[in-house]
C-alpha cells in the first residue's frame, strides 16, 4: 500500500510549498513541502544539510516528496498497522508520521487503531499531538482533528493549512480560521487588518504586507503563506514569553498592544539597532530587564537573521 493521490494532496494541503528555506513555528529550518534536516531522505537528495537562503524548485520538491514518502514515511506505518487497514486510515497515519515522526506508530492513538478501537483512536488523535516547543499551536490542532476525521470517515476534507491566502473581493460564506488567526496576530503586533472576520480582504492584505516588510526574509506579497504564517506564530510565542515571564512590567503588554501601525512596523528595526548598539549585551535571548521586554516582541526574528 502507498499513499493515494488524495492522501498526497491532503499532506500538501497542510504543509504547503515554500521555495525558500524558512523557520517553522518551532524554529526548525524548513523548505518545500515541510522538508527539514531531520529527514535522511531529504538530506541525501539535497546533498547535505539545508541552510538559510536555500531554494527548491517545484520539480525538485515533487521528486523529494515522492522519495521521502516511499522511503521514510510510509514504511513505519506499513510495518505497524493492523491487517485489513483501509486506504484512508493509512493515508491519515502517514500524514501524522510526516508531521510528527515515526514514533507516532508507538503512541496511544495508533495502538488503539491496532486494537480495533477506531472511535477511541480517532478521539484521542484529535485531542493530542498538537504542541510544538511545549505550546499548543492552532495549525497543529486543526491538522490532528482533520487527520482523525479522515481516519474515521474516509473524507479527505480540510481547510488547507498550507494553501496561500490571497486577497478576495468578497468574503467566503464561512470565515477562514487561518486568516482569522493571522488577523488576531497582526492586530496584536500593531498592524491593523480591520475586522477579525476570517476574510482576506484589502485591509488584511495591507496589514500582511506591512508586517512582511518588517521581516526581510519574508516575500513582500501580501499573501498569507506557510512562511508568513509560521513567522506570525513564532512572534506570537516570543511576545507571550517576553511579556509574561520574569521581570516584565505590568504596563508592558497593554503598551505594546496599543502601538499604532507605524510603530509596529518600526519595531523590528528598533530591535536590530538595540542589539547592534551593544546595549543588549549580557541580556540574553529575551532580556532580563523589564524595559527591554517591551522592545523584544520580535526578538525571535532578529535571531533568525
Amino acid at each position: 500500500m502507498h499513499v493515494s493521490k488524495n492522501g498526497v494532496a491532503f499532506i500538501e494541503g497542510h504543509e504547503g510549498f515554500v521555495a525558500r528555506a524558512y523557520l517553522d513555528p518551532a524554529g526548525v529550518l524548513t523548505i518545500g513541502t515541510g522538508f527539514t534536516n531531520r529527514s535522511g531522505v531529504f538530506r541525501e537528495f539535497w546533498g547535505g544539510k539545508l541552510k538559510p537562503g536555500d531554494r527548491i524548485t517545484r520539480d525538485q520538491n515533487k521528486k523529494v516528496l515522492k522519495a521521502a514518502l516511499k522511503g521514510e514515511y510510509e514504511p513505519p506505518v506499513k510495518a505497524a498497522m493492523p491487517k485489513g487497514a483501509k486506504q484512508h486510515e493509512f493515508d491519515a497515519a502517514v500524514s501524522a508520521v510526516f508531521n510528527l515522526g515515526p514514533k507516532f506508530v508507538t503512541w496511544k492513538a495508533f495502538q488503539l487503531w491496532k486494537a480495533g478501537e477506531h472511535q477511541a483512536a480517532a478521539n484521542h488523535w484529535a485531542k493530542n499531538y498538537n504542541k510544538a516547543g511545549g505550546r499548543k499551536l492552532a495549525g497543529l490542532v486543526r491538522r490532528r482533528e482533520e487527520e482523525a476525521h479522515l481516519f474515521l470517515t474516509g473524507v479527505y476534507a480540510g481547510i488547507g493549512e498550507g494553501v496561500q491566502r490571497k486577497e478576495t473581493a468578497k468574503p467566503s460564506p464561512q470565515p477562514d480560521p487561518v486568516v482569522e488567526e493571522a488577523q488576531e496576530a497582526l492586530k496584536r503586533f500593531g498592524f491593523d487588518p480591520g475586522a477579525i472576520d476570517g476574510w482576506m480582504g484589502r485591509r488584511t492584505k495591507a496589514a500582511v504586507l506591512a508586517y512582511q516588510k518588517t521581516h526581510p526574509h519574508l516575500t513582500n506579497d501580501g499573501i498569507i503563506g506557510p512562511a508568513t504564517l509560521a513567522q506570525l506564530r513564532r512572534d506570537a510565542v516570543a511576545t507571550k514569553e517576553t511579556l509574561t515571564q520574569g521581570g516584565g512590567f505590568p504596563w508592558c503588554l497593554p503598551l505594546v498592544r496599543s502601538l499604532p501601525a507605524f510603530l509596529g512596523a518600526s519595531l523590528h528595526w528598533l530591535l536590530l539597532l538595540w542589539r547592534w548598539s551593544g546595549l543588549a549585551g549580557g541580556i540574553g535571548t529575551y532580556g532580563n530587564a523589564g524595559s527591554t521586554r517591551c522592545l523584544a516582541v520580535r526578538w525571535s526574528d532578529v535571531e533568525a537573521l
